[in-house]
């Protein structure tokens, strides 16, 4: 059966389950009370990232987050790039090659040097994997000099920068890999060395005294995956933990303004997002995509579902994405009457029941989402409910994310509603490269493409520096185009809330996610 519950629901729903938490809290840690255990030395930090593997492809960069390992490029909050292990880097004049001259005085925590043959070893590892962001570079060659990593490409590639500085091109040490070169430990040259991984839920670490950085101020740190975000609140609140990452609207309304606790929040670069078919016979219309925009209240929808007003989407790239998000751009707004007006120019006329039909027939679409993210069944249920206010039939079907891919390939697929991380690289074009090429990517654009996007896109690839004036035109190229057409419609962004004992201080929060800032945190006296 399609859901088909309505706003006021979805409110109702994210009520009770917040009173029913509350009720849960105050039975287990009486309201006003924490019995920190940081008297021990020990940074406790609760996360939901399981430990499934140690290959840096496949560990959703969770020991660069535990600043285990680094990269060779590193990037700050807003994906702005900076040096990591390498010092500088530069492209020849044609742009086919790339020379990353190494920081002195780098070493792994088995005590070898970070030298350019351990590098070009890591990075050729990571090439043989399809399936790690490199493979998305023209990369014909990766060699060793002194002091530093010459590395050629087949053509011009400017994000190749970047594309060093995701998780999955962390540099290990040679003593890393098996004889198979598959990953057998995690010695990497951070200011925190593994001292056990149990998985898939604890890992154990302790400060590297080689590290050539600042030093790491807390001794020892335990990272614990916890799945629940309720149970994540409670071990903050009861003091079991330091740092408590990955909170859930609800749980924090309950912990803000207990006493011995803070909490931090930033806007992370993800955007949850609507997939369109072009080819499907109304979703190829433009005029019927931002009729569908118009139709969506995405205050009213992120204050229900996600308790909070201000991550209502008004374009593709949150203001977490400095370089991409573009206030000149007119903001996604909820007009309904421009959304039925619209649909009327477009030969979509209402019916008797209340559905919009042309040529005899109903304006039906298909909704897919998973329940990987709970907050996605919610959400499709209230963008069904917008949808049905203009006439517009949605059947929501909750199903594997594998089967947006798969819906994507065999081009069965209607609409679907998932979220998009576009700091899996801090430069989001290598994300845009894959969702937006001419025939389209599995979480991006399906049947759709525009020649100016397009030649943007190359442009940034190809020309443009990554800081320079013709990228900047690139850029607002990009955003404009997504934000007229709508090939995908943005819903909501999302927020980072971690949070953090008063028994610490020092913790900055990176909206990137790459980094947890561990070493910089300290125990107050």
């Amino acid at each position: 059966m399609p859901l088909r519950p309505s706003l006021l629901s979805v409110t109702t729903t994210v009520a009770l389950s917040a009173l029913l938490l509350t009720g849960c809290a105050s039975s287990q840690n009486p309201a006003g009370t924490t019995d920190a255990q940081t008297g021990d030395g020990v940074l406790d930090v609760i996360g939901p990232l399981e430990v499934h593997s140690l290959d840096p492809t496949t560990a959703e960069g969770i020991f660069t987050r535990l600043q285990v390992a680094e990269t060779l490029v590193d990037a700050d909050g807003t994906g702005a790039l900076r040096p990591g292990l390498a010092a500088e880097w530069a492209a020849s004049g044609d742009g086919l090659q790339w020379t990353f001259t190494l920081r002195n005085g780098a070493q792994f925590h088995d005590g070898t040097p970070v030298d350019a043959e351990s590098v070009v070893a890591a990075l050729e590892l990571a090439r043989a994997s399809e399936a790690n962001t490199i493979a998305v570079a023209p990369i014909t060659g990766i060699s060793a000099e002194e002091g530093s990593v010459l590395i050629s490409l087949s053509e011009p590639f400017a994000p190749l920068p970047a594309v060093l500085a995701a998780t999955s091109t962390q540099i290990l040490a040679p003593s890393s890999y098996a004889e198979d070169g598959s990953v057998s430990g995690v010695v990497g040259s951070g200011p925190y060395q593994v001292v056990e991984v149990a998985p898939p839920s604890r890992i154990e670490l302790e400060a590297f005294g080689g590290y050539d950085g600042e030093p790491a101020q807390a001794q020892q740190v335990i990272y614990e995956s916890v799945g629940r975000a309720e149970n994540r609140a409670l071990m903050g609140e009861s003091g079991q933990a330091d740092v408590v990452f990955g909170m859930d609207a609800t749980s924090l309304q309950r912990v803000k303004g207990k006493p011995g606790l803070q909490v931090e929040s930033a806007l992370l670069p993800r955007t949850i997002v609507l997939k369109l078919n072009a080819a499907h016979p109304a979703l190829s219309d433009e005029r019927v995509r931002q009729a569908l925009s118009l139709a969506l209240d995405r205050p009213a929808m992120a204050t229900a579902v996600l308790r909070d007003p201000d991550i209502a989407a008004t374009q593709m790239f949150p203001p977490a994405l400095e370089m991409w998000h573009d206030d000149g751009l007119d903001p996604l707004t909820h007009d309904p009457e421009r959304a039925a007006t619209l649909l009327e120019d477009a030969g979509w006329t209402l019916g008797q029941d209340g559905v919009r039909e042309k040529g005899g027939e109903p304006l039906t679409v298909e909704l897919l989402t998973f329940p990987d993210r709970p907050e996605l069944p919610t959400m499709a249920a209230a963008i069904q409910a917008a949808l049905g206010e203009i006439g517009v039939t949605v059947e929501v079907r909750v199903d594997n994310s594998s089967e947006i891919p798969a819906g994507h390939a065999s081009g069965a697929l209607e609409m679907a509603l998932f979220t998009r991380n576009f700091a899996l690289v801090p430069d989001p074009i290598v994300t845009l490269l894959k969702d937006y090429p001419a025939d389209g990517g599995d979480w991006g654009a399906m049947n759709w493409s525009d020649p100016d996007m397009t030649a943007a896109l190359d442009r940034l690839t190809t020309e443009a520096e990554y800081d320079g004036a013709a990228a900047d035109t690139a850029r607002t190229r990009i955003a404009g185009t997504l934000q007229e057409q709508l090939p995908v419609i943005p819903v909501s962004w999302y927020r980072q809330s971690v949070i953090v004992n008063d028994a610490v201080e020092g913790f900055v929060l990176d909206p990137l996610e790459r980094n947890w800032n561990l070493a910089a945190i300290s125990f107050k006296e």
